[in-house]
């Protein structure tokens, strides 16, 4: 369980710190990156928001207040609390046309910073649970990495660093998102930002 959580927020910092993202759009206070690789797409959203990073980092740790923001969080229930900085997370998302709805299980670890300049990490990867095997009624997809890393800027602001990596499987639903839709991941940005604020 170790290992798992520390790989967590490893594969976190290690696909931040990739080169070669490349910026695609550019808001006032939202910025989109992608970054491709073999099949592998992920992409990086950077957000200004007006409140302290240790704020921000307890309202993205808790997973259960997703859905206050991010329209592709149906549902989101605790399976289990690891220890305070690890929790199993069962989340559903609203059925795409001619799909059925999907569902995840998936470890949230969250690192607080250990020197100053460090961010507060939120790290996320799909695990599998056997009390929780996939059900018939929902498409079991996985979240190969994704999360947040929170920078303050100062003590009443901060950036806030969104990365996901999808696989080609999940591509269906990001392709119809990154054509016509950078707009939807901007648009769930800006509903972060809102409620963050």
């Amino acid at each position: 369980q170790v290992y798992v959580s520390y790989s967590n927020i490893a594969a976190l910092a290690h696909l931040a710190a990739k080169p070669g993202w490349e910026i695609t759009s550019t808001l006032d206070d939202v910025k989109i990156w992608t970054h491709e690789e073999g099949d592998v797409l992920s992409f990086k959203v950077e957000m200004q928001v007006k409140i302290p990073s240790y704020r921000a980092f307890s309202l993205l740790s808790d997973f259960t207040l997703r859905q206050q923001w991010d329209k592709h969080f149906l549902t989101c229930e605790v399976l289990q609390a690891v220890n305070e900085d690890e929790k199993i997370y069962h989340v559903t998302s609203p059925p795409m046309t001619g799909h059925k709805p999907r569902d995840f299980v998936i470890l949230v670890s969250q690192r607080q910073p250990c020197k100053p300049r460090e961010p507060y990490i939120v790290a996320v990867k799909s695990v599998t649970l056997s009390s929780k095997p996939p059900s018939p009624e929902y498409c079991r997809s996985e979240i190969l990495c994704a999360g947040f890393q929170i920078y303050s800027v100062s003590h009443s602001s901060c950036t806030v660093c969104y990365f996901n990596q999808v696989t080609s499987g999940v591509m269906p639903y990001l392709a119809a998102n990154l054509t016509g839709s950078s707009k939807s991941i901007e648009d769930t940005a800006l509903e972060c930002i809102k409620f963050l604020e």
